[in-house]
């Protein structure tokens, strides 16, 4: 896939900067990462959920950090000591590190994350604020007075 240059875009926009660099970054595989695998899904209207498969970690080996709407999520094994008279022949179970970042919305905040039965689950709930809420507008009829002028000049005219 060939890159996209958006420069020119910039000397007449304002304030899309943060656009712009989320476009450029889509068209950029993250380097075909797949660990950890993770799950979104929708819980409600207004509410979020991220599903990590972190299994083998604790959650102090975890840390989840919520800055300028992006989510960034690192896990950090700390070394085992071989266990005395053990020898590890096959390694299956992946220990490595990982760093896994989302882009969140505006208004998408981190409600709280749980680490149950391997899986570190994250809730999110988009608050949009009111004045952003869509409102309704009352339409009003035109008052009485302004339909009795508006006959008589019509009366005149004939």
């Amino acid at each position: 896939m060939r890159h996209v240059d958006f420069s020119p875009l910039y000397r007449s926009t304002v304030g899309f900067d943060r656009l712009f660099t989320m476009l450029d970054s889509l068209a950029q595989p993250e380097g075909a990462q797949t660990y950890p695998p993770y799950n979104i899904e929708r819980t409600g209207e207004n509410s979020y959920r991220i599903s990590m498969a972190v299994a083998g970690f604790s959650d102090d080996e975890i840390s989840i950090e919520a800055h300028r709407n992006v989510l960034t999520v690192k896990g950090e094994r700390k070394e085992e000591g071989d266990k005395e008279g053990s020898e590890l022949l096959y390694r299956g179970i992946a220990s490595r590190s990982f760093e896994r970042r989302f882009q969140l919305a505006d208004h998408v905040d981190v409600v709280g994350a749980t680490l149950k039965n391997g899986l570190l689950h994250i809730d999110l709930k988009r608050n949009i604020p009111e004045e952003l809420k869509p409102r309704k507008i009352a339409i009003s009829s035109a008052s009485a007075e302004a339909k009795q002028i508006e006959a008589q000049a019509a009366e005149k005219t004939h």
